[in-house]
């Protein structure tokens, strides 16, 4: 199979998809850098601080992904079926109302298991992380301040994927434009104590975030609930009945979020090796991890693109199409990787210089920069296909197990060995840390070539290829 090929009318429609992602992506990126950035002016501590508590709320980040993602697996074979005079039924219509109730039911009780968490016990939340005093003080401050950013950020994050799903990606790429300024201006204000507001340092790194989320959510629900054409989903249909799909849900969403959320927690003990290694490293992780995104925002784009335009092709048009542009996306993660990988490598010491840090998180973080710059190439091309291609064919229980599995018996074991035993340099500790990426990429291209990812959907009443 050719992983390039002049097919002008595919990559025009991953451009069409994957452009707005990138670009809503890169201003998401945008507020985390803001935030990090800002703060780091106040203290390395409190730098180290928002980053270790922003770890914890990453997990419900990942998870919300995990919905979103696994609602539009079948939003976007519904959406291509819908496109077919066999697929355009009263059928197909019930269940993408059915599907996108369910994801937010399960947000909705998600968000208050994060709250409750956040709320109760946040010393303990940070001990996890931190054995430093004052960073834990400091973090158990944003976390207080945090709590309802969990329902805003749920609601608006898994929304704006499924309405991505039937084409809608402009809409809430202006809604990130707006929320960048807005938290901009209330990071000025709170953290610093400007127009009239308290300083409020880290607390005001989490009141800024909270205000620009709540934007965010009321734009994105008021547009699913009262503009959008395509989806029709009204308030009312928070109440359907979803008992017809809900064995489909599962078979289909459930994996995802399983899988996300064990990659959650394991992204997360690697965030507490990180953050037990010292406060050095921990500021280094900081800006290395906010570099890694802005250097990987085109790339989220052709992930979601990915599961989306396999998901409407393998609705529309069967299987040939579908596994010849797979090829064709496998070779766009190869390229994209590549670019990534040059834009970190001679990047980093401009970026390392804007942060107030001590010298010797510096170094930490040029190590880890020139670490990752060689690891993207790998972790592009395997989330192209596993967040994407594979994931829009369907085969979610595969890759459940395939991301899991590898995380947890090579990089954090790996990673711990190098990092408290063997006291390797930082290079080598972040490399082992993220070992899976590359094992990750050998394995989608053998489960690429057996064609088994490829799966049937139900709407809850017929099977469909």
């Amino acid at each position: 199979m050719l992983l390039f090929a002049r097919d002008k009318d595919f990559y025009k429609k991953v451009i069409k998809f994957a452009l707005p992602i990138a670009l809503q992506s890169f201003i998401t990126v945008g507020i985390n850098m803001l935030d990090t950035n800002m703060v780091s002016q106040v203290s390395q501590d409190a730098l180290s601080a928002t980053s270790l508590s922003n770890s914890f709320i990453s997990i419900y980040q990942i998870l919300c992904m995990g919905l979103g993602m696994g609602a539009s697996v079948l939003v976007s074979r519904y959406w291509g079926l819908k496109k077919t005079e066999k697929g355009n039924t009263p059928q197909t219509d019930r269940a993408l109302k059915q599907t996108v109730c369910l994801m937010l039911r399960l947000t909705i009780i998600l968000a208050s298991v994060f709250a409750i968490l956040s709320f109760f016990f946040p010393a303990l939340l940070m001990n996890s992380y931190s054995d430093e005093e004052r960073i834990i003080f400091l973090g158990v401050e944003y976390f207080q301040w945090s709590v309802p950013t969990y329902f805003f950020l749920g609601a608006s994050l898994t929304t704006t994927i499924v309405l991505r799903s039937v084409g809608q990606v402009k809409f809430p790429l202006f809604v990130s434009i707006g929320a960048l300024g807005i938290n901009f201006l209330a990071n000025y204000a709170f953290i610093f104590g400007h127009f009239g507001a308290p300083r409020m340092e880290v607390a005001g790194a989490a009141l800024g975030t909270l205000i620009s989320r709540i934007f965010e959510a009321g734009m994105i629900l008021g547009y699913l609930f009262f503009k959008d054409k395509k989806i029709l989903f009204r308030i009312r249909d928070l109440f359907i009945s979803t008992r017809s799909l809900i064995r489909e849900y599962i078979r289909i969403c459930i994996p995802v979020l399983i899988s996300d959320g064990i990659l959650a927690f394991g992204n997360n003990t690697v965030a507490m090796v990180i953050g037990h290694l010292g406060g050095a490293f921990t500021a280094a992780n900081a800006i290395t991890s906010v570099t890694q995104q802005l250097s990987t925002v085109v790339i989220q784009g052709v992930c979601q693109a990915g599961a989306i335009i396999t998901g409407q092709t393998l609705g529309k048009y069967g299987k040939e199409k579908t596994v010849k542009q797979s090829w064709l996306f496998l070779g766009l993660g190869l390229a994209l990787g590549t670019v990534s990988a040059l834009f970190i490598f001679f990047a980093s010491d401009l970026i390392i210089s804007s942060y107030s840090t001590t010298e010797q998180a510096r170094i930490i973080a040029k190590s880890l920069m020139d670490s990752i710059s060689i690891i993207i190439i790998f972790q592009a091309t395997n989330s192209i296909m596993t967040k994407g291609v594979l994931r829009g064919g369907g085969d979610t229980k595969m890759l459940m197990l395939a991301d899991n599995c590898m995380l947890w018996i090579l990089s954090i074991p790996l990673g711990c060995l190098a990092g408290f035993y063997l006291h390797l340099p930082a290079f080598l500790i972040y490399f082992f840390l993220k070992i899976d990426q590359v094992i990750k990429t050998i394995w989608c291209i053998f489960r690429l070539k057996s064609e088994k990812w490829i799966k049937k959907i139900s709407t809850g009443d017929t099977a469909h290829d």
